[in-house]
């Protein structure tokens, strides 16, 4: 007997619904990303270059306005629900997609903000002016006058520009992800949210607040941090901490005005002097901090240093690369020195140098100071044995200019001022998020990628981990040697197209 024409249409219907959700629940292969990136990676760079037109300096409320209208723009374009989160600072973005029958969330953090610029450091007409470029016989960077539409791109050329590394780059291939998967009619294994962070160079002071007030709407599975660099050897890294920071300023006095070093060497001292030891105390000669309880409650087991020594890392190479002879004996490894907090003098300043150096005896000199913190660190606790060891060689403390009686009767005067930054955070290797990241990896890389304990750097991710109670990971995309925070700051093109293709593999690897 024949089938009924109502029943033919059943079966019909049914067989399509069978056939559309086996697609959908497939993987995408290698293969298939690789192909699917390749066709729109040359749209991908082009909305990367137009993303870092826009100044991005979070100091002025106008660029962190532009920044926030184009995001808003993208994630609409994408069909996700934006809200503008005010506080007293800067405003975040945040921007939700849900799909169906999908029941994890994963987060993402995107640090839209760059560092100040110098624009006369730049090799380029504007560090908002991106620039194509390529490596010269003499090791030189040369502007690529190219037509994208009619050129191949070469994956050892770099894009040129603020921003390019740390973050618009890695923020633009999630979103490249996001688009190219739209256009394959694939959707994520979990619906997706996404925090735009817009003054992550100024230590995020708002963040904190807006996870604790916003705390239902930010809830997740998991994090994803879109923000950071590769390993040293520039394969593919997944990162699963990042030290906290905390800074100093330290002043220290000499005399009430700048002397003329003839007429008043040999009897006003120098105060450069006085800093210098002060300084130079603070390390050993093997780096080692000086500080009592610096490292306290810090130790690594022989199974968590095999785990970190893990990571293809040949010590010769990396002091030969950076120029160095020896490096401190924090650590026995650079993986290991990472576990610890470090004390860094980050600036310098008295009187004058080069062509502007004059015969003076300066009247103060003052020292930026910061350090990067660990989980078991505590920040304001090691900043205190900071000020109390700045006392105990001597120094009193004042909380401004010193007044002619404290210039009368203390012979080693300063001021010393600190704030704390971001938080560590550490996140278990084996945690679920770990586990479902590298699945995705391993999809596309095999064995050639590195996931690292923690990063030497600091991102805002700790009031997320501490208020959500969620795992997060950090996708590293960006090359090594990208100058990140300086002139001439640059993303390798074959780094770009591998990060469109990790944020599609992570995008279909199913959370548990």
């Amino acid at each position: 007997m024949k089938p009924t024409q109502p029943t033919n249409l059943y079966l019909t219907f049914f067989l399509t619904l069978f056939i559309a959700l086996g697609v959908q629940g497939q993987k995408l292969s290698k293969k298939q990303i690789e192909k699917a990136t390749q066709k729109e990676f040359k749209s991908s760079v082009k909305s990367l270059l137009d993303f870092l037109t826009i100044p991005n300096d979070g100091n002025y409320p106008e660029q962190i306005e532009a920044n926030l209208e184009a995001c808003t723009h993208i994630f609409s374009e994408l069909g996700f629900q934006t809200q503008r989160l005010e506080m007293q600072g800067a405003p975040l973005l945040f921007a939700e997609k849900k799909y169906p029958n999908k029941t994890k969330t994963l987060l993402f953090y995107c640090q839209i903000d760059g560092q100040p610029v110098d624009s006369t450091e730049w090799y380029q007409p504007s560090p908002y002016l991106p620039v194509l470029k390529t490596k010269t016989d003499d090791g030189q960077w040369e502007i690529l006058n190219t037509n994208l539409d009619k050129t191949d791109l070469d994956m050892d050329w770099r894009i040129f520009a603020r921003s390019a590394s740390d973050s618009k780059g890695p923020s633009m291939a999630f979103i490249s992800a996001l688009r190219i998967m739209e256009k394959l009619g694939k959707t994520p294994e979990y619906n997706i949210k996404v925090i735009m962070d817009f003054q992550e160079e100024l230590g995020s002071p708002d963040l904190p607040e807006v996870v604790q007030k916003h705390s239902e709407l930010l809830a997740a599975d998991g994090i994803l941090i879109m923000d950071g660099t590769r390993h040293l050897s520039n394969l593919p890294t997944l990162t699963y901490g990042a030290r906290g920071m905390a800074s100093a300023t330290l002043t220290i006095f000499g005399a009430k005005r700048s002397l003329h070093s003839g007429q008043y060497g040999n009897f006003s001292p120098n105060p450069i002097f006085m800093a210098s030891r002060l300084l130079g105390s603070l390390k050993n000669e093997e780096g080692i901090v000086q500080i009592p309880g610096f490292y306290d409650g810090i130790s690594l087991s022989e199974s968590e240093k095999k785990k970190l020594n893990q990571v293809p890392e040949n010590m010769d190479t990396i002091t030969s690369s950076l120029g160095i002879a020896a490096p401190d004996k924090v650590g026995a490894t650079y993986q290991e020195a990472l576990q610890y907090p470090s004390l860094n003098i980050r600036g310098l300043k008295s009187a004058w140098v080069g062509k502007e150096v004059r015969t003076i005896i300066p009247s103060e000199v003052i020292a930026e100071i910061d350090m990067r913190l660990v989980p078991e660190s505590d920040g304001r606790k090691l900043m205190d044995s900071l000020k109390q060891y700045i006392v105990d060689q001597g120094f009193h403390l004042v909380d401004s200019i010193p007044t002619d009686e404290e210039r009368s009767k203390f012979p080693k005067l300063a001021s010393f001022t600190y704030k704390l930054g971001s938080k560590p955070f550490r996140t278990d290797f084996d945690s679920s998020m770990g586990k479902m990241l590298n699945r995705a990896m391993e999809r596309l890389f095999d064995e050639q990628f590195v996931n690292m304990r923690t990063t030497g750097g600091s991102q805002p991710i700790a009031p997320f981990i501490n208020t959500l109670g969620v795992p997060g990971v950090a996708l590293r995309i960006p090359n090594p040697d990208n100058s990140i925070h300086a002139p001439n700051e640059n993303l390798r093109i074959g780094n770009y197209f591998e990060g469109i293709m990790s944020c599609i593999a992570v995008l279909t690897e199913p959370m548990e």
